[in-house]
C-alpha cells in the first residue's frame, strides 16, 4: 500500500540499540530481548534488517557506548546506516539502501522514543512507505525531571497516536513483538 513504486518489499529497522543509548532505559532488557527476537523472525524469514547507528558529541563514534548492545549481532551482510540526526532518514543513505531492496515497508524497532523513533516514524510516512511501529520493541530514558512524562507514559502514547496515524496511500500500524509476521 506504500506510495513507493514497485516496492514490495519489509525491511526491520533497528535503531539506536546502543550501549549508551539505551544503558539506562525503560524495561531495556525486555525491549532489547523483543528486538532480538524481531532479527531472529526477518533473518528466518528472509526479511532484510536494516541497523542505525547514530553518533554526535556525547556519543562518540567508535567509543564503547557508541557500539550496539552485546546482545545483539549485526551480520555482516545487513546494511548499517550511519546518523547523526533524530530522523534516520536525514542526511544518510537509508533511502538508498531501502530502494535498493525494493522496500516500501518498514517495522520499526529501537531507541529513544521520544525522539529517533518518532522522527523516524514520521520521515518514513512522509517519504512515501508503510510503518508498523514494535510496540514493546522500542524505549526512552526516564527524563520526567526535565518535565517530560514518564518514559511507561510516552511509550504507550506514541503506541496509541501511531495505531490510527494515516497518510493518502499509507498505512501506520502498531503490533507487539508476538504478532509480528513481516508479512501482510
Amino acid at each position: 500500500m506504500s506510495t513507493l513504486a514497485d516496492r514490495p518489499n519489509t525491511a526491520l529497522m533497528v535503531i539506536d540499540v546502543q550501549n549508551g543509548v539505551v544503558g539506562g532505559a525503560h524495561e531495556r532488557d525486555q525491549v532489547v530481548a523483543n528486538i532480538s527476537t524481531l532479527v531472529g523472525k526477518a533473518r528466518a524469514g528472509g526479511v532484510p534488517v536494516v541497523w542505525v547507528q547514530h553518533s554526535s558529541d556525547n556519543l562518540v563514534k567508535d567509543s564503547d557506548e557508541w557500539q550496539f548492545v552485546p546482545e545483539l549481532k549485526r551480520d555482516d551482510s545487513e546494511p548499517l546506516v550511519h546518523k547523526t540526526f533524530a530522523d534516520s532518514f536525514e542526511d544518510t543513505d537509508l533511502e538508498d539502501v531501502l530502494a535498493a531492496a525494493g522496500i516500501g515497508r518498514v517495522f520499526v524497532s529501537g531507541a529513544q522514543t521520544d525522539e529517533c523513533i518518532r522522527s523516524t516514524i514520521h520521515g518514513a510516512m512522509v517519504r512515501g512507505y508503510d510503518v508498523t511501529l514494535v510496540g514493546d520493541a522500542h524505549t526512552t530514558e526516564d527524563l520526567s525531571e526535565y518535565g517530560a512524562p514518564t518514559p511507561d507514559k510516552v511509550i504507550a502514547h506514541t503506541n496509541l497516536y501511531w495505531q490510527d496515524h494515516r497518510a493518502p496511500g499509507r498505512t501506520a500500524a502498531v503490533q507487539e513483538t508476538a504478532e509480528v509476521t513481516f508479512t501482510d
